[in-house]
């Protein structure tokens, strides 16, 4: 495991890559745009450099010699909420729709330029960013949205992103977190498949309704486990979901 001279106040990165020439190219390129990186070769490495600093970001290679790209994700999901964007020499679609409906925040496929990654890296941060600040800023409404609701089945914890439901806490990926969230800003009111796509995966590239139509199915499972009379999330054949707290 290698890393930069630390750098006060600059967004830590960790990359999780064990091609060395690839390697180097990142980290260089991520320190000079101000980057504070850090470089593991093995899946082992980076869960147990989670113990020393939390990253702002993880750049994660899928074909590991240690590990399967999808099971590391997992295991780093237990540690942290930080964005992580999957970098793969595997340009199959299925593998790119797995990824982002895992809940990762993008996908890049190699080779790439280290300006295209860069580039990404930021707008994912700044997206992390913007989205910090807007759930500070509705944190008071959105308590008294959910204080107010006449089942009292929903809570939302928004500084740990978290929700309940009937008093137990739902067990959500990040983009699971987020479309439900959407979903109970506006109770009863019908988002289309296109409403929740810009509000949930903005920057996530390669999308597609079906993201959305999986998310709500795995949604509605976690729902029903965790309230089985309950029945939420409604399907409006042709135009979208709605919610119904």
């Amino acid at each position: 495991m290698s890393n930069t001279a630390n750098a006060d106040g600059a967004p830590y990165i960790l990359l999780v890559e064990d091609e060395a020439a690839i390697a180097d190219t990142v980290i260089y390129a991520l320190s000079s745009e101000g980057f504070f990186a850090r470089h593991c070769s093995l899946g082992r490495d980076a869960l147990a450099s989670l113990q020393q600093k939390i990253p702002d970001l993880i750049l994660l290679d899928m074909g590991l010699p240690d590990t399967n790209g999808f099971d590391l994700y997992r295991q780093l999901r237990e540690y942290t909420d930080a964005p992580i964007i999957f970098l793969t020499a595997r340009n199959h679609e299925i593998d790119r729709v797995a990824g982002l409906e895992m809940g990762a925040d993008d996908y890049i496929v190699k080779p790439f330029s280290p300006r295209e990654l860069t580039a990404r890296v930021r707008v994912v941060l700044r997206r992390t960013v913007r989205q910090g600040n807007a759930e500070a800023n509705l944190a008071e409404m959105s308590s008294v949205a959910f204080a107010g609701n006449k089942r009292g089945v929903f809570e939302l914890d928004i500084s740990r992103m978290r929700i309940s439901c009937a008093g137990k806490t739902l067990d959500l990926t990040r983009y699971e977190y987020l479309l439900l969230k959407a979903m109970l800003e506006r109770p009863q009111a019908i988002l289309s498949r296109t409403q929740l796509m810009e509000k949930v995966w903005q920057d996530a590239l390669d999308s597609s309704d079906r993201t959305v139509d999986t998310h709500i199915k795995t949604l509605r499972a976690k729902l029903r486990e965790a309230a089985p009379e309950l029945d939420p999330i409604r399907t409006h054949r042709g135009l979208g979901y709605s919610i119904t707290p």
